[in-house]
C-alpha cells in the first residue's frame, strides 16, 4: 500500500531546502511511486485545512524529497475531482505569449500571496509514471502553475520575483479576500523569506 502524507510533512520558509536544485530522477521505482503518492495525500491533506483555497500542484522538494518531480492537479474548478498528474524530470522547452501578472500562493510560503509575472503560454516535456516522455502544450491559469513547480525544482520560490516590488504582496483575510501586506514590517522585516 503506498504511503500517505500530511501537510505536517510539507517543509516551509526558511527550510534551505526549498532553495536548493533538486536531483533528476533517473529510474521510475517503487520509491518514486510512493513519493508521488505522498505529494498527492499532502496537496489534498493542506488543502482540507483550508477554507478558502486549493491545493493544486506539489514539487517533491516541498515534502522535503530533492528530486524532479511534480505532482498538478487535474481539474483545479473541482475540488471533488482529487485526481492529480504526475510530471518526472519536467522541462519548459518553449516560453510563449505575453508575460502577465497574477496572484500565487505557495504550501510552502505561509500566510503570503504574490502578483507574479509570468508568460501566458509555455511547452513542457516531463516524463509519465510509466517512464515515457510525453508533452504538453500549457496556456492560462495551468502555464502558471507548471512554471511555478519547475521553479520550486531549481530552488526558486515566487516571491524571489517579486522580491523588489513593494505593492506586489498580499496576505488571506478570515472572508478569503486578498489585503495588502506591509513591505517593510512583513516581507522585509521577516528574515525567514529570503535569507
Amino acid at each position: 500500500m503506498a504511503k500517505t502524507a500530511t501537510l505536517n510533512d510539507i517543509i516551509t520558509l526558511p527550510n534551505a531546502h526549498l532553495r536548493e536544485h533538486s536531483r533528476k530522477v533517473g529510474i521510475i521505482s517503487s520509491e518514486i511511486l510512493d513519493l508521488i503518492s505522498r505529494m498527492e495525500s499532502a496537496t489534498l491533506d493542506w488543502e482540507a485545512s483550508r477554507e478558502h483555497e486549493v491545493g493544486v500542484a506539489l514539487a517533491a522538494v516541498q515534502i522535503n524529497e530533492l528530486y524532479r518531480a511534480v505532482v498538478i492537479r487535474n481539474d483545479f474548478d473541482n475540488k471533488e475531482d482529487l485526481s492529480f498528474t504526475a510530471y518526472i524530470n519536467p522541462v519548459i522547452t518553449k516560453y510563449e505569449g505575453k508575460i502577465l501578472e497574477d496572484y500565487e500562493g505557495c504550501l510552502s510560503i505561509k500566510d503570503i500571496y504574490g502578483r507574479v509575472p509570468r508568460y501566458e503560454k509555455i511547452k513542457v516535456k516531463a516524463l509519465g509514471l510509466d517512464g515515457n516522455e510525453f508533452r504538453v502544450n500549457a496556456t492560462g491559469f495551468l502555464a502558471r502553475v507548471f512554471q511555478h513547480e519547475i521553479d520550486h525544482i531549481n530552488g526558486i520560490v515566487f516571491i524571489d520575483h517579486i522580491k523588489e516590488v513593494p505593492d506586489a504582496f498580499f496576505t488571506l483575510d478570515t472572508d478569503g479576500h486578498l489585503t495588502p501586506k506591509d513591505y517593510e514590517k512583513d516581507v522585509l522585516g521577516d528574515k525567514s523569506l529570503f535569507e
